[in-house]
């Protein structure tokens, strides 16, 4: 048994070049465990153990997976971070200051810090789910790998202790405090990262329908990637351990997930595609895979990195019934650090409800442009043309919105073409940005919009993709 174990020992090192452990707190009540790999992938992942919250499990579900991960060249983190006693904020600011510090030394560890993820189990997969649904861009993961995770908050169909311990007893009682941290209510369509949930069907402690089922559930209806691996029996708890019966074939389900996981070039120009339901997809199944921006990413291949910010309903008026500079996917957006940004907006905007406040729409429009990109605020008020240098970004495309075939949901197409349209142009001119007439380019594509007259259809998302394909790959 010592010979085994010390044969085990040498192969872990030959496999970590780096092993060390970084305070979190003053005191050191919450530290990372490192472990670097000696052939670097670019690819790292922060490990977040179990415990319901009471206490943490970092040995099968934390440091042991470290020989495993550092042999694919994943740089692994394990966070023993600090237990809530009802205070969810302590738990929560220990694992994304560890993201800070991963994605801060990302150079230094041979990290590319977009293709970072998170790995966690039981209540830390709880915990891994919340870091992945609520948190801000900066410390969002790239992807996320949950085992058995605890997903609601809701005692009577989780994990009793993980919700009293979490949100405390009186949090229990506030409701919306319960839908909130159950954080299948949380996933975002685009913004919530890729996803893969590990469970066994005769888990006995974190029932799985109502917890990883949900969370998975969650996920495809908003037409994100996810993955799911339920596997007939292990009940609760098995992390890397050899006791598992599907050991084996869980590490391959997980390794095979992981290499046909994307990930962007760390020189890839970064593309943020920003707009309403026209972005987002709807009526686009999986519009993740298939929307606009997905083909749009295709089409530029892997120099470039495109990024769906699109949310349905969505005005640029900020008086509009739902105003999109209010949305979570605007500040995403800008967090994301684009170097080209292309703008569809004003479908919406075309409502009677939204366009009794057209005199707004100029300054709305400019206040969006002006956000990402200052320089031309300021050059405006020196009087100035602004010039566009190299070292100043992002590039800002205008699109004028498609036609209208319809007056579904009161959108009116004389509105876009009389009033929307002349404004984009206006300002564009004003800022010396360029204009995507996708309005003129769409005028005789009616058999390229859904039965609602309104949105593309698979053919017209397609058709979308290559103008504006062809207008950046012409810049």
């Amino acid at each position: 048994m010592t010979i085994c174990l010390l044969l085990i020992g040498l192969f872990a090192q030959a496999q970590t070049t780096r092993n060390f452990t970084i305070n979190l707190t003053e005191k050191g009540e919450a530290n990372m465990v490192c472990f670097l790999p000696e052939k670097p992938s670019g690819r790292a992942i922060v490990g977040i153990p179990g415990g319901g919250y009471s206490m943490l499990s970092n040995t099968h579900e934390g440091t042991q997976w470290s020989t495993w991960l550092n042999q694919q060249g994943i740089a692994y983190f394990v966070v023993n971070y600090r237990l809530p006693n009802g205070d969810r904020t302590i738990p929560i600011g220990d694992v994304e200051k560890a993201f800070r510090i991963v994605r801060d030394s990302a150079a230094v560890w041979n990290i590319q810090p977009r293709n970072v993820g998170i790995m966690g189990f039981s209540a830390g997969g709880h915990l891994a789910s919340v870091i992945s649904t609520l948190s801000d861009y900066e410390v969002r993961p790239d992807f996320s790998i949950l085992f058995y995770p605890v997903i609601s908050m809701d005692e009577r169909v989780s994990h009793k202790w993980s919700c009293i311990n979490f949100l405390g007893k009186e949090g229990q009682k506030d409701a919306e405090l319960v839908r909130k941290y159950s954080t299948q209510n949380s996933v975002r369509r685009h913004l919530t990262p890729p996803a893969i949930i590990l469970t066994a069907s005769d888990d006995r402690l974190v029932p799985p329908v109502t917890n990883g089922v949900a969370y998975y559930s969650a996920m495809r209806n908003a037409g994100n990637d996810c993955a799911m691996y339920i596997y007939p029996s292990g009940d609760h708890g098995w992390g890397v351990g050899p006791w598992f019966k599907y050991h084996d074939q869980m590490l391959n389900d997980l390794g095979n997930w992981l290499n046909n996981l994307p990930a962007p070039k760390a020189d890839a120009l970064r593309v943020a595609c920003v707009g309403n339901s026209i972005t987002d997809g709807h009526g686009i199944e999986m519009a993740t895979k298939y929307g606009y921006p997905a083909l749009l990413q295709n089409m530029l291949g892997d120099g470039y990195w495109v990024k769906n910010f699109g949310v349905s309903g969505r005005t640029l008026l900020n008086k509009g019934d739902v105003p999109y500079m209010k949305e979570q996917a605007w500040r995403d957006a800008q967090a994301f650090n684009p170097d080209i940004v292309v703008i569809k907006l004003g479908t919406n905007d075309s409502k009677p409800q939204n366009w009794q406040h057209s005199d707004e729409f100029k300054a709305d429009l400019k206040q969006m442009i002006t956000t990402l990109r200052p320089d031309l605020a300021v050059a405006k008020k020196k009087g100035k043309k602004a010039k566009k240098t190299v070292a100043v970004k992002p590039e800002i495309y205008l699109c004028t919105p498609i036609p209208a075939f319809k007056t579904s949901w009161n959108i009116n197409d004389s509105v876009i073409t009389n009033g929307v349209i002349p404004i984009i142009q206006e300002v564009a001119k004003e800022y010396g940005l360029k204009v995507i007439d996708l309005h003129t380019l769409f005028a005789n594509e009616s058999d390229k919009v859904q039965p609602d007259g309104i949105h593309p259809n698979d053919k017209g998302v397609r058709r979308m993709a290559e103008i504006i394909a062809g207008v950046l790959k012409e810049q």
